[in-house]
C-alpha cells in the first residue's frame, strides 16, 4: 500500500488510512492472482471482440421486442414507462427476418460466453482493489462496472436458462431480460465511453502477430500499468498468450457447434446438444419442433374433432365454418419458416386458406387487423393480434396442412396460423376465433 498517495479530494485522511490498512479479507486473495498473462493488451482484445459483437446482440434483442408488437399491447413487459422504444410494423418480407434476428441474438449470445468470462477473467484483480475508489472518475467508473458485470451476468444465466426452459428464478423472463438488458446497455455505454482510449492504446501495447508467435518459455509480463491489471509479483508462465486466445477461441467453436444447429437446420440440428429442441422431434411430415405440446396446453381431441367450428367477425354478421368447409376453399401453399424467441427454427411447407381469402369471405374486404384467440385457455400467449400487412401477406394462411398432411394434434390441429417472419407464439395454434377489423 502507498501510504504517501493523496486521498480523493475531501476526504479526510486520517479515514483514507484506516481505509488502507483494514481491507476486508478477500481482498488479499489479490496476491493469489499472478497470471503473467493478465495485462492492458489482453484485455484489451477480449474488450475490442466484445465491442464489435455485444451490440449486435443489444440490437436484434431489442427487434425482438419490436416483433412482439408493442403497439398491440402483446409484447411483456407490456408497460415499460420511459423504457418505451420507438416501433414500428414488423414486416413480412423477407419471410426468414427473425429467423435470423432471434437466431443472431440467441447464437451469437452463447458464442460470445467464453470471451465475456475470459474478459471478466483478465480483470478480476481490478473488481477487488482496495480502496474501491480514489477519484469521482473511479467512481464513475465502479458504477459502471457494477452495472455491466451485474448486467451481462443477469442476461446471460437468465437466457441461458430460457432456453432450457428452466424457470428456476420465479419470476417472469420476459420483464426481467428487458430491464436487465437496459440495465447491461447503460453499463456498456458508460464503460465503453471510460475505456476506449485505453483499449486503444492497450491493443498497441503488443504486436498480435508477435504474440502468435511466441512461446510460453518466452511469454513476459507486461510492463506495470496505471490500471492494476498487471500483477506486482507475476508468477511463472503455464500457457502462452496465444495458448490463452486458442483456449478461448475453441471454447466460442464447440459452443458455436453445441447451439448453431438450432436455428440453421439440416445436417447440424442434431449436433446441437446444449438446447433441447436441438434433437430430433420425430419422423414423418409432421416430425419437427414443438414448442408446447396439446396435452401441455390443456388441448384434447373431443374438442378438436368433429364438433371443433371456427368463428370469423369483422363482417356482418359472424362466419361459423368446419374444417371441411376451409378445405373446400382455395388453398395456398407456402414454405414459411417457424422462430422461436429460444433461438430454435425450422421452415416447413404449409398449406391452408389466405387470410385475406378468410377475411374476404366473412365480408371483410379491406382489413386493417386481426385478434386470433385458441382454444387454449390461460397462459399469456393464447391469442395474438395482427397488423395490417400480416393479414394482407400472400403467405399468411390458416394452415391446415404441413407437409402434405394433416396438421398434427401438437402442431395446431385443425387449424392454425402462419404468418411470415413473426414470432413462432404469435403462429397461434388451435385456432377457436378470428375477428378481423377495418
Amino acid at each position: 500500500m502507498n501510504h504517501d498517495e493523496r486521498p480523493p479530494a475531501g476526504f479526510p485522511r486520517a479515514m483514507w488510512d484506516r481505509l488502507e490498512q483494514h481491507p476486508p479479507p478477500g481482498v488479499q486473495r489479490l496476491q493469489r492472482w499472478r497470471s503473467p498473462l493478465r495485462g492492458p493488451w489482453l484485455t484489451s482484445i477480449f474488450g475490442a471482440v466484445l465491442l464489435v459483437s455485444l451490440p449486435l446482440v443489444i440490437i436484434t434483442g431489442l427487434l425482438s421486442y419490436i416483433a412482439y408488437g408493442p403497439q398491440l399491447g402483446q409484447a411483456i413487459p407490456g408497460d415499460v414507462g420511459w423504457l418505451k422504444l420507438p416501433s414500428f410494423d414488423w414486416p413480412t418480407n423477407p419471410a426468414w427476418l427473425y429467423r435470423l434476428t432471434q437466431g443472431v441474438h440467441v447464437g451469437l449470445g452463447m458464442v460470445l460466453i467464453p470471451t465475456v468470462l475470459a474478459k471478466l477473467w483478465s480483470v478480476i484483480p481490478r473488481l477487488f482493489a482496495w480502496p474501491p475508489s480514489r477519484s469521482i472518475a473511479q467512481v464513475i467508473e465502479r458504477a459502471s462496472l457494477l452495472l455491466l458485470v451485474g448486467g451481462v451476468l443477469f442476461e446471460m444465466v437468465t437466457g441461458v436458462l430460457n432456453i432450457q426452459y428452466d424457470y428456476i428464478f420465479g419470476f417472469s423472463f420476459y420483464t426481467a431480460h428487458y430491464f436487465g438488458a437496459w440495465v447491461f446497455i447503460a453499463g456498456f455505454v458508460a464503460h465503453v465511453v471510460i475505456k476506449l482510449p485505453r483499449m486503444v492504446s492497450g491493443l498497441r501495447g503488443l504486436s498480435l502477430r508477435a504474440v502468435l508467435h511466441t512461446s510460453r518459455a518466452e511469454t513476459k509480463p507486461e510492463p506495470s500499468d496505471p490500471d492494476g491489471l498487471v500483477a506486482s509479483n507475476p508468477a511463472e508462465p503455464t500457457m502462452s498468450r496465444r495458448g490463452a486466445l486458442a483456449l478461448v477461441g475453441g471454447g466460442t467453436v464447440l459452443v458455436a457447434v453445441l447451439t448453431a444447429g438450432q436455428t440453421i437446420g439440416g445436417w447440424t440440428r442434431p449436433v446441437a446438444l446444449l438446447l433441447p429442441r436441438g434433437r430430433s422431434p420425430g419422423h414423418g411430415p409432421n416430425g419437427f419442433q414443438v414448442n408446447k405440446t396439446a396435452a401441455a396446453a390443456g388441448i384434447d381431441q373431443v374438442a378438436t374433432g368433429e364438433s371443433w367450428r371456427l368463428t370469423v367477425r369483422g363482417g356482418p354478421s359472424p362466419v361459423t365454418m368446419d374444417r371441411a368447409s376451409l378445405l373446400a376453399m382455395p388453398q395456398h401453399t407456402a414454405v414459411l419458416p417457424i422462430a422461436c424467441v429460444e433461438g430454435w427454427s425450422t421452415t416447413e411447407t404449409w398449406t391452408g386458406v389466405r387470410l385475406r381469402d378468410l377475411a374476404a369471405h366473412a365480408g371483410v374486404l379491406t382489413p386493417t387487423s386481426a385478434s386470433v384467440r385458441s382454444l387454449q385457455r390461460g397462459g399469456a400467449f393464447n391469442q395474438a393480434s395482427l397488423l395490417e400487412d400480416q393479414v394482407a401477406d400472400d403467405d399468411s394462411l390458416l394452415a391446415l396442412r404441413v407437409n402434405g398432411a394433416d396438421l398434427s394434434l401438437d402442431h395446431g390441429y385443425p387449424a392454425r396460423i402462419i404468418v411470415p417472419a413473426l414470432p413462432g407464439v404469435h403462429n397461434t395454434k388451435w385456432v377457436e376465433s378470428i375477428e378481423f377489423q377495418s
